[in-house]
């Protein structure tokens, strides 16, 4: 760009509410329409036009025309129908889904004009260098090396959780194959050894043996060799359940994923972390790896993703060693919210300099409320792990679908490529080699195009994306605030509203709960109802003043990790035993407008009435049971 990045307005970057921001979104879609037929035509003037105006004025071609027409009305029909509203200033509080950037949305729209297929340069190279570029932006924004780095877009963030765990299997077994190829680069090593080398140590050996790579990974776990010698995959109970196809699409078997307790702010419990660790080195059962979760899917919350790493610092002097994996598809764009202009993470004591400066909160107390030392350490030690999960169609605004994953250490490759003749040359530069590194085969270059323009008009640290973040994080905590304690008086009963737990991102988890009730199985139906009424289930989905989404934290996922959150709601311990789980109302705050106070007063009004009508409905109805 020629010009000085502007003081970013996120109302510039939305359709709007109400379509505010229809004018602008006409003027660049039918411009960059315009230049695509502009190409087209430009391109060898003397081929004459195949559709001639013949063609065109004949009566097939006019009935042709007119079914699509036909068609397409039924189209927006069903959209119009059958859709839910995400786009709302304040009505949605439910999944992941909300407004959609409009740079990404034009960008896909006009990239899809090309049809580009990024897995091979040869037939995408502009959006192919595209997606080159993306990955480099999203290393840059976990603060991994320029040029040692790299990264790419994939489906979603099971297909890069998957590649992540293809990555740890991988690595991990190298050392046993390069004591059968290379034996002299691991001279004196036992197995235990072996498998609890570094990443960097043993990518390290395999650089000093390039003519041995391709024997050496013949013989690593792609062949199905060492499986049962690997060991255990860690997560957390509030893991995805990608994670579990992962295991076994990838062949450990579930049999090796182990979940470990969180606490009952829901984060991985580090001393829980160790002694599970401790206690399988103790039984010569090795770590594959450890996962920590950026934005639990039900919950929200941050991991203490240092503590992981400090813990692997520790045990590393001991001799054991494991793998790092951040699904952070959920969490990892707010990372951008702790980079200043040049990229770089901001020391704890500058943030509220920083974010006065460039008008991240409009209300700095509820900057407070939400950031602790816990969740800035946990964001910067992202830099020192192998892999990332980040997905762009969640907190990057993008359209689906758009995962990716990011990779430490670009050596890492080498455990997992695999070359096609027919689509890219062995020894051809990045990006043409990009299919040799991923899953995938044919993926989209329309995703590439929307997310590097999303990302050129949204930096990715606190002059861009960080405003996104922080007006995210606003809207949460005007909502969670806008939940303690709140009450609701129907057919004489008193309702009482119960917020799950202090977020430590954008997601809010609540219940109801009769004052005076002990019958969790009974409150449990109530949020369940409650769901109903604010869903597709019983809700009118155009004319619903208030969505939501719901989820059950049971003790076969969850054990007792709820417990402490049930008993202060007043149920037993014998109450919790007997019904077993805990029903959840969860909010995903991802409205980029609700951070406004002036807006979120106006739709809090509007959605403690619906609140009240709902519970009223379900209570008449019970009377009628």
């Amino acid at each position: 760009m020629n010009y000085e990045m502007p003081e970013i307005n996120l109302k510039a970057l939305f359709l709007g509410d109400k379509g505010e921001n229809v004018d602008l979104f006409k003027e660049i879609l039918l411009k960059v329409v315009d230049e695509h037929v502009g190409w087209r035509q430009n391109y060898q003037p003397q081929d004459l036009p195949v559709i001639t105006p013949y063609d065109k004025t004949s009566e097939s071609f006019q009935d042709t025309a007119n079914h699509m027409r036909s068609v397409f009305n039924e189209l927006s029909s069903k959209l119009r129908t059958e859709s839910l509203p995400w786009h709302t200033a304040g009505r949605f509080w439910g999944h992941m889904n909300s407004e959609t950037l409009m740079p990404a949305i034009i960008a896909y729209t006009a990239a899809m004009l090309w049809n580009g297929n990024n897995v091979a340069y040869e037939s995408s190279p502009g959006t192919s260098q595209m997606e080159e570029e993306v990955g480099h932006q999203l290393c840059s924004m976990m603060s991994y090396k320029e040029g040692k780095s790299w990264g790419h877009i994939c489906a979603d963030g099971s297909i890069a959780n998957l590649e992540g765990l293809w990555y740890a299997r991988n690595m991990k077994s190298l050392p046993l194959a390069i004591k059968e190829i290379a034996p002299e680069y691991v001279e004196g090593k036992s197995e235990w050894e072996l498998l609890n080398m570094s990443t960097n140590e043993i990518l390290d050996i395999m650089e000093q043996i390039p003519d041995k790579l391709d024997d050496v990974k013949a013989k690593s776990a792609r062949s199905g060799r060492y499986l049962e010698k690997l060991g255990k995959w860690l997560i957390p109970q509030t893991k995805h359940y990608s994670w579990l196809k992962a295991a076994d699409i990838i062949g450990i078997g579930l049999d090796c994923v182990e979940a470990i307790d969180v606490d009952s702010s829901y984060h991985m419990d580090i001393d829980k972390l160790e002694a599970s660790i401790r206690k399988l080195a103790a039984e010569n059962i090795p770590i594959l790896g450890v996962v920590g979760v950026v934005g639990s899917t039900e919950e929200g919350q941050i991991d203490n993703i240092h503590k992981i790493v400090a813990l692997r610092e520790k045990l590393e002097k001991e001799g054991i060693y494991y793998y790092i994996h951040v699904d952070a598809a959920y969490g990892g764009y707010a990372r951008a919210i702790f980079l200043d202009q040049n990229d770089e993470f901001i020391a704890f004591d500058k943030i509220d300099e920083m974010y006065k400066k460039h008008n991240i909160f409009t209300d700095m107390s509820l900057k407070n409320e939400w950031l602790t030392e816990e969740v800035y350490n946990a964001f910067k030690a992202m830099s020192q792990v192998e892999t990332i999960t980040i997905d762009p169609h969640k907190m990057g605004y993008i359209p689906y679908s758009a995962g990716a994953i990011v990779i430490k250490d670009s050596r890492m490759r080498d455990a997992i490529s695999y070359f096609a003749t027919y689509v890219f040359e062995k020894d051809a530069d990045i990006p043409a080699l990009l299919g040799a590194y991923i899953l995938e085969g044919s993926k989209a270059g329309a995703t590439a195009a929307s997310v590097w323009t999303a990302h050129h008009v949204l930096p990715l640290n606190i002059t861009g994306y960080g405003k996104l973040m922080g007006a995210s994080i606003e809207g949460a905590y005007r909502f969670y605030n806008f939940l303690k304690d709140r009450k609701f008086n129907v057919n004489g009963k008193v309702i009482k509203i119960h917020p799950l737990t202090k977020p430590d991102f954008n997601m809010v988890d609540y219940v109801f709960n009769e004052e005076g009730n002990t019958d969790l199985e009974k409150m449990n139906k109530l949020n369940h109802d409650f769901f109903e009424y604010a869903s597709y289930v019983k809700g009118d989905l155009y004319n619903n003043e208030f969505l939501t989404s719901h989820t059950d934290f049971a003790i076969p996922d969850y054990g007792d990790s709820p417990l402490d959150f049930v008993q202060n709601l007043g149920f037993s311990r014998a109450e919790w035993d007997r019904a077993g789980k805990v029903t959840i109302l969860r909010a995903c705050a991802l409205s980029p407008y609700a951070h406004d106070a002036q807006v979120f007063e106006e739709y809090a009004a509007k959605i403690e009435e619906a609140m009240q009508e709902k519970l009223e409905k379900i209570y008449m109805s019970e009377m009628n049971e």
